[in-house]
């Protein structure tokens, strides 16, 4: 599967951003699909995910009340609405899709994802 990450850009501190992941290739309704990001000089970190099925999202404490994780199976896209944003939102945002597994979801883990879109830059302004 082929990932396009898109919506980043520039916004000041408290506005809002809504990125969005087009998927194409395989079928896109049965991969658990995650956002990560890449602050300059620190670690991708997990910041949400979403299983293959939709339903309730899953949230890095640092993100969690101010973002949501959604995933319309129809337009193969997966989408990750920011609001509130804070100047340690900047970073380069990456969408991912995992193979559903059995067992305790990982969600958190970049390892256990199998395909990576090429990232979208989110700058938060002051």
């Amino acid at each position: 599967v082929q990932l396009q990450a898109s919506g980043g850009g520039l916004v000041q501190a408290g506005g809002s951003l809504r990125l969005s992941c087009a998927a194409s290739g395989r079928t896109f309704s049965t991969y658990d699909m995650g956002w990560f990001r890449q602050a300059p000089g620190k670690d991708r970190e997990a910041v949400a995910a979403i299983r293959w099925s939709g339903g309730i999202g899953y949230y890095a404490d640092s993100v969690k009340g101010r973002f949501t994780i959604s995933k319309d199976n129809a337009k193969d896209t997966v989408y990750l609405q920011m609001s509130s944003l804070k100047l340690e939102d900047t970073a380069v945002y990456y969408c991912a899709a995992a193979f559903p597994v059995g067992g305790i979801w990982v969600w958190y883990t970049a390892e256990k994802y199998n395909y990576w879109g090429q990232g979208t830059k989110v700058t938060v302004s002051s």
